[in-house]
């Protein structure tokens, strides 16, 4: 288990929000943090601190000047650590391999694996093509919705037909190399873990997982290390120092250690 560091981008500027407030329809979300600081800055923290395998999301719609604003500044960031980070956000067969020779080591991908609400197998198999294995990181973030986690896309707004369970996890596991999953009900409110999808993730041997959402405490990563039974990596968003909350970043990397 370790730490994973992250770089959220909205409407061109690095962020923290509640992952729930999120819309199409609205340039605005609830904001947590809004840094002063560039992706550049971050990204260049991160190789300092020789924490590779973070992630940097581009949160607006493809397609709007707002995307292209984070989009511009996302490559900025990927300039500073090339190799060293993960980007996602609007990524398809058509852009994909322009942010892997732009610096990225993988391309994180939602939307894209899905036709309307279900899984397409048929893009799935284009976007490795297109990318490599080695270069894909399939974010699967999820609600729950009656009786299990759900997959959801479009920026977390719309509920899938995907359950997320094991075995859809070691399904998937052939396509690609590694898994973001954002725990989207408690993502950004610094409320505490969700439990139960952490149980799931910690009974996926031998995948390559990191986990989001809600960490506020050493405790809670205490016992993502206890539910992820070890295997789980984190990342920590609004409860960081550096995005004005109160974890250190440096501890957290000499618990790596």
């Amino acid at each position: 288990m370790r730490f994973r560091p992250c770089i959220d981008i909205h409407n061109g500027k690095v962020k923290q929000i509640v992952g729930g407030s999120l819309s199409d329809g609205r340039r605005d979300a609830k904001e947590n943090f809004v840094s002063e600081k560039g992706a550049a800055y971050y990204a260049a923290l991160y190789k300092e601190k020789g924490l590779y395998g973070g992630h940097m999301i581009m949160l607006n719609r493809q397609g709007t000047a707002e995307y292209e604003a984070s989009r511009a500044e996302a490559m900025r960031g990927l300039a500073a650590y090339p190799g060293g980070m993960q980007i996602g956000g609007g990524i398809d067969t058509d852009n994909a391999i322009s942010f892997i020779e732009a610096g990225a080591s993988h391309v994180i991908v939602t939307s894209y694996l899905f036709e309307e609400v279900n899984l397409s197998f048929n893009k799935i198999h284009r976007l490795v093509d297109t990318a490599g294995k080695q270069h894909i990181v399939f974010d699967l973030s999820c609600r729950y919705n009656n009786d299990g986690y759900y997959i959801v896309t479009n920026r977390w707004q719309t509920f899938t037909e995907a359950r997320l369970d094991e075995k859809m996890l070691y399904e998937l596991a052939g396509y690609c190399d590694e898994f973001l999953i954002h725990g989207v009900d408690v993502e950004g409110l610094k409320q505490g873990i969700d439990e139960g999808l952490l149980r799931i993730l910690g009974n996926c041997d031998g995948l390559k997982i990191t986990y989001a959402g809600g960490i506020r405490s050493l405790d809670d990563i205490y016992r993502i290390e206890e539910y992820g039974r070890g295997g789980v990596d984190y990342t920590v968003g609004s409860a960081l120092d550096i995005f004005g909350g109160d974890l250190p970043m440096d501890r957290l990397i000499r618990m790596n250690r």
